[in-house]
């Protein structure tokens, strides 16, 4: 895509009506994340995906597990920028090496909890939505709830479209983000 398509925005460039969302996400980080200024050329894309994020992390999954279906669809979409960002969360987090390690390699995941989850994810991608039965009830079995299922539908929805409008504008890396850096191994 030519450099001069899509503009990376700030504050005082952005649309009007995205400006106060642009400042408080330059708060909340401390700086303008790139994707957010490259996203800011469409509120309604913006405000879009920031309010399908903001709701998925009101589910009833945890934590861990939201960053888990956030890093399957980050991996399997390969964006470079999501893997980075939600390596750091996972990073604040206190996760366990091994745990982000065979996120960003796309492997399975040693506990089995964990990876009914990201088997869901992936099921739920793969299939557009169309889980079949086997694996709705594993991801039930391993103590899950239906309610848990819909919420990972949610997250790959807020997290596709973050994926895919941070490879359309070819978001670049933070220099914030440079330790978690993704040179999509394993993808």
């Amino acid at each position: 895509m030519p450099s001069d398509v899509f503009v990376a925005h700030t504050a005082d460039s952005a649309p009007s009506d995205i400006r106060p969302t642009v400042e408080a996400v330059t708060r909340k980080f401390g700086y303008l994340p790139a994707p957010v200024a490259l996203m800011a050329d469409s509120p309604q894309l913006l405000k879009g995906f920031l309010a399908a994020s903001a709701s998925f992390e009101q589910a009833t999954l945890g934590q861990l597990e939201r960053e888990i279906v956030i890093l399957t669809v980050a991996t399997r979409n390969r964006c470079h920028v999501c893997v980075a960002m939600h390596t750091a969360t996972l990073a604040g987090l206190e996760a366990p090496p091994e745990l982000v390690e065979a996120l960003r390699a796309r492997r399975p995941l040693a506990d089995a909890r964990l990876e009914a989850v990201r088997r869901f994810t992936l099921a739920v991608m793969d299939g557009l939505g169309a889980v079949d039965e086997k694996e709705t009830r594993a991801f039930l079995d391993a103590g899950h709830t239906a309610r848990n299922a819909l919420e990972v539908v949610l997250g790959v929805g807020a997290y596709t479209i973050s994926t895919f409008a941070n490879r359309l504008v070819e978001a670049p890396l933070d220099p914030q983000l440079s330790a978690f850096a993704w040179d999509g191994e394993g993808a």
